[in-house]
């Protein structure tokens, strides 16, 4: 589950916890139905060994004077079954490439020297901590800077070059309750027991939190030893923006003693770097951070809204005076969510943010004055869905760096509109990618949805195909039209696949999304349903052929939906809430269901919960339906999925639960053979119960 502005071995790493047909095992998502194209020749369908192919531009770091880019570019390693992250440098005017730092290990975080002559990074080997390093350009010689027992993170060069700041998580001791006997010398005990006092004490995709707090730091860009500026027990977080004296530190934290209860205000601050002296800029309740000094250091821009409780609120771009003084929003009349923000000048702002399922930039004056500089922008990496995504960064000039693509590959390296990469170019050129095209469709109350439908390759104009609605997680996020790995293992397999922004969905103003306050899942169902509808009036979705899937969000909408309908021949809820009283007392941030989704606490008002918890519909369902998910999930838990599983069993509902090891919630299609895997034993699963 998010809330906007919250797969990679052989198909034998997933756990199926029930004897399968041979079907439900297969590891190739290609394989088991009829092929929508013929045997002979080549075999240019999408198959789940392409994932490994797969190549995507993410955090493009444009260079002061706007002459060159460095960026990560993603891939996968088929021996280590992983995305690995290496750093290319790129030369605007002639388009040529260069590999900065590739080889064992991730390599991420690269930052511009405000000379532009060096650039710093962070690199690991997999043997250890990464570490904070920095590369001379033109001679392409490196220095670690550091050796620390923690990876640092938002990593920020001093104005004078001299110094560069990160934030780091610094251990601390946990609670203590009593003691052991003395234990013998030599004797080999079990552990000692393991205490836990904060509010929230686990994190999706990090695991159980372990004691100690996230700090400033600063280091010598030529190597020394690093320096701690803030301290307490609190999390400080980045991004990191020097004053141009270097004498000041802007960051954002919660720093207000309920912090562990009132997780979503976080406020501006400024750190004094020689006497780590503290000062709070922001007061307002209700998150602000991702802040950034002017270049004259006279002007704060940083993002945040006004927090009433809502499950949505739109980020909007806010600016102030150096001391805090004078806040004011400059985009309180674009109705949009703003991701980040970044200074050209003195007097310009760059914003990125989601309209209608497209990720844009835009310049933003001082006096509130917007226009776009990019459309399209997409994600280089976590392609299995096609949700909206993408990066961006500046240079003083005001030149935009930036990934974008579309639906038939993973985003390339854009700067101002022109193209700079083509990483997918030469292989996918072999396959037959699947079309993706636009979907009208109206809501019963005359609303216009947005959706887009994939069509199987070669499908023939006038031939039905078996549909999937796929449906997306938040539920306050979007679908864009975007590449995912997912709906063209889908497409291959010869279904035509279908997915859509219903009521909820950001990108289409505030209003939209809050449809769904108090009320989810609800009316988003009718959405959905009049989506379907329109597949089937365009003459590709065959109605006696319907199947439905979705994670997070999308899974609790699958499961609702099969509660409330048998016109789908098979489904499969991916990483679900089936019950909301348990799933808000068992995620990883436990205060926050309560809190934006309901008005009460769940004894006090546990009816609320439970109409609202597709397991109170449970009786009514007849539709084959598969569960899925991540054995370390603790955004949507496993006993979510467990539950249901077990309710289905009981009820004598075909079932069965698919477990990804190892994999977290945000993470269950983090390596490439899992990924495909899970896209195979859902495949499988509708196979099961495909009209032929």
């Amino acid at each position: 589950m998010r809330r906007s502005s919250s797969l990679l071995a052989a198909s034998a790493a997933l756990c199926l916890v029930l004897p399968l047909t041979p079907a439900l095992a297969q590891g190739d998502a290609s394989q088991g139905a009829e092929a929508s194209q013929p045997a002979a020749g080549p075999d240019r369908r999408f198959s789940g060994k392409d994932l490994f192919g797969l190549a995507g531009a993410t955090n493009p770091q444009i260079s002061p004077d706007g002459a060159r880019v460095a960026y990560v570019r993603m891939t996968a390693d088929i021996m280590t079954d992983a995305e690995v992250p290496t750093i290319w440098l790129v030369d605007i005017a002639s388009g040529r490439q260069t590999p900065l730092v590739t080889g064992k290990g991730a390599h991420t975080q690269p930052r511009w020297s405000p000379d532009g002559k060096r650039l710093a990074y962070v690199s690991s080997d997999g043997d250890g901590p990464a570490q904070l390093y920095v590369m001379w350009i033109d001679t392409q010689r490196t220095a670690k800077v550091t050796g620390l027992p923690e990876s640092p993170g938002s990593i920020a060069w001093s104005p004078d070059g001299r110094s560069i700041a990160y934030t780091m998580r610094v251990p601390g001791e946990a609670m203590k309750l009593g003691a052991s006997p003395e234990k013998p010398e030599g004797a080999k005990w079990a552990d000692g027991l393991e205490v836990i006092d904060r509010v929230s004490y686990r994190e999706d995709g990090g695991g159980y939190i372990k004691p100690g707090f996230t700090h400033i730091f600063v280091v010598p860009s030529e190597g020394g030893a690093a320096r701690q500026v803030t301290f307490g027990n609190f999390d400080d977080g980045g991004p990191l923006s020097w004053s141009p004296d270097g004498r000041r530190i802007v960051f954002s934290a919660n720093r207000h003693p309920e912090w562990q209860k009132d997780i979503n205000n976080s406020e501006i601050y400024a750190a004094d770097v020689s006497s780590g002296a503290i000062t709070a800029l922001t007061t307002r309740n209700g998150p602000d951070n991702g802040a950034r000094l002017s270049p004259d250091g006279q002007r704060i821009a940083y993002l945040g809204f006004d927090d009433v409780n809502r499950s949505y609120e739109n980020t909007e771009l806010y600016v102030m005076n150096a001391d805090g003084s004078g806040a004011r929003s400059l985009t309180a009349g674009l109705d949009q969510s703003i991701d980040s923000v970044e200074w050209a000048g003195n007097s310009q702002l760059f914003v990125s943010y989601d309209d209608h399922g497209r990720k844009r930039v835009a310049r933003v004056g001082l006096d509130g004055s917007v226009r776009m500089v990019a459309d399209g922008l997409s994600p280089g990496s976590h392609y299995d869905r096609p949700y909206t995504g993408g990066d961006f960064s500046v240079s003083s000039g005001g030149k935009v760096a930036y990934t974008a693509g579309g639906t038939d590959a993973p985003a390339d390296l854009w700067v101002d509109g022109k193209r700079l990469t083509h990483l997918n170019a030469g292989w996918l050129a072999a396959k037959a990618v699947a079309p993706v095209r636009k979907l009208a469709v109206t809501a019963p109350d005359g609303r216009a949805i947005d959706a887009w439908l994939v069509t199987p390759p070669g499908l023939a104009p006038g031939q039905r195909a078996p549909l999937i609605l796929e449906i997306h997680g938040g539920p306050n996020t979007a679908y864009g039209p975007t590449f995912s790995t997912d709906a063209q293992l889908y497409a291959a397999h010869g279904y035509a696949v279908l997915y859509t922004n219903p009521r909820g969905s950001t990108s289409y103003g505030e209003a939209f999304a809050n449809l769904i306050d108090r009320a989810y899942p609800g009316t988003d169902y009718d959405d959905l349903m009049a989506s379907v509808d329109a597949a089937i009036a365009d003459g590709v979705a065959d109605p006696n052929n319907l199947f439905v899937t979705g994670g997070s969000g999308g899974g609790v909408l699958t499961a609702w939906i099969v509660g409330k309908t048998d016109r789908f021949k098979a489904a499969a809820s991916q990483k679900p809430v089936i019950n909301w009283i348990s799933e808000a007392l068992t995620m990883d941030a436990t205060p926050f269901t309560s809190r934006y989704w309901f008005d009460k606490k769940p004894w006090e008002d546990p009816m609320s919960y439970w109409k609202r918890s597709p397991l109170s519909l449970v009786g009514n369902v007849k539709t084959p339906t598969l569960v899925v998910v991540g054995s370390e999930d603790y955004r949507t838990p496993v006993s979510e999925a467990e539950q249901y599983y077990a309710a289905l069993q009981i009820q004598g509902v075909p079932t069965a639960l698919v477990k990804v090891p190892g994999a977290s919630h945000g993470g269950l299609t983090a390596r490439p053979s899992q990924s495909a895997a899970k896209a195979s034993a859902i495949l499988a699963w509708f196979d099961k119960y495909r009209v032929k």
